[in-house]
């Protein structure tokens, strides 16, 4: 299950205290407006910076929409709490939350990002311990870095099909990665989210709209981006460079590949060679020997974390796409109302 520092435990056993299956696959994800405030409201309380927060989500599911109508945090704790038992902390919180008639089935978990900074290795395995163990779970992935620039960024992924098998195989070598076809864009499937608010809530949000201030309205064409842009680009840089070292990895162990299947080609033909020799003086050839013991093959370098820094190179392309082409459109109607003026 997922954890403040690394996501270990599997949900296999909680949902086995909790019993039942689902089986619908998930179209698209229904989330209740409360949930979104408790996750928003738990970064505010605990996050500090790149720190990120998680929790567990609870709903159920309906014909192909999963719906998500509560949710809890993971507690603050370090390493050196060694008595604390995640598994059975989020057991007794779900049998609480049955006692006084609230959904408490395991959908999936929540976690905050830093810049976009979520595809590593640590999400994967989380993630296909959920979804290997609930088919349905999914993630959702928080940014409150774009929504203080004032848009709610909530994002819900799931492992594809392709990487499920691949996962479970544990097969993340270059020949097993071709085989399966799969690369960094197919590994998550975004699944689409909409937030449903009760009535009352809806009545609450158009009284607090009719009472902003234009001021606060205006705040919306605010052109001062450049700490966002330099700090998405300074990660960026960081995992190119990432990139570039597996490339070296990878250039290297092909490199030495190539050299053993040359020696090996010449070891052969010279092997050929004097058989053919000592079949003409009547001799017999030389006995048979295993060639695979004599040329170990290199280890190939796990290409599954090449695409998962892949898979975060073109977040962020995407992240700071998004985001120039939004500055641009505010400059484009900057100048259209100066020139109106």
């Amino acid at each position: 299950m997922a954890s403040r520092k690394e996501s270990g435990a599997a949900p296999s056993a909680i949902m086995a205290s909790v019993g039942g299956s689902l089986d619908s696959p998930v179209k698209q994800i229904q989330i209740e407006g409360l949930v979104v405030l408790k996750i928003i409201k738990h970064y505010q309380e605990e996050g500090q910076g790149s720190e990120v927060v998680q929790g567990v989500l609870l709903g159920l599911v309906v014909d192909d929409r999963l719906e998500i109508t509560n949710c809890f945090p993971f507690p603050q704790h370090t390493e050196d709490d060694a008595d604390f038992d995640e598994v059975q902390y989020q057991m007794e919180m779900m049998r609480s939350l049955r006692h006084v008639n609230i959904d408490h089935l395991h959908v999936g978990w929540y976690q905050s990002t830093y810049y976009g900074s979520f595809v590593s290795r640590a999400l994967l395995d989380s993630q296909f311990s959920y979804q290997h163990a609930i088919e349905e779970s999914v993630v959702l992935i928080y940014d409150p870095i774009k929504t203080a620039q004032g848009s709610l960024s909530l994002k819900a992924y799931r492992l594809t099909p392709k990487l499920m098998e691949i996962c479970k195989e544990k097969d993340f070598t270059p020949e097993g990665l071709k085989k399966a076809s799969i690369g960094f864009e197919n590994m998550f499937e975004e699944v689409p989210i909409v937030i449903k608010n009760s009535h009352l809530i809806n009545v609450l949000m158009w009284e607090l709209e009719d009472k902003s201030t234009v001021s606060d309205k205006h705040e919306l064409l605010n052109l001062s981006s450049s700490n966002h842009l330099e700090k998405s680009l300074q990660l960026l840089m960081d995992r190119v460079d990432d990139m570039s070292q597996e490339i070296v990895k990878y250039n290297t162990y092909s490199r030495n590949l190539s050299k053993q299947q040359q020696q090996k080609h010449q070891y052969l033909q010279r092997r050929q060679q004097e058989n053919t020799q000592r079949q003409g003086r009547g001799e017999p050839p030389l006995p048979e020997e295993d060639i695979n013991k004599m040329f170990k093959p290199p280890q190939a370098p796990p290409r599954m974390d090449t695409l998962l820094i892949a898979g975060q190179v073109n977040n962020y392309c995407q992240n700071v796409k998004e985001f120039t082409s939004q500055n641009l459109g505010k400059l484009f109607m900057v100048e259209a109302l100066q020139g109106n003026n």
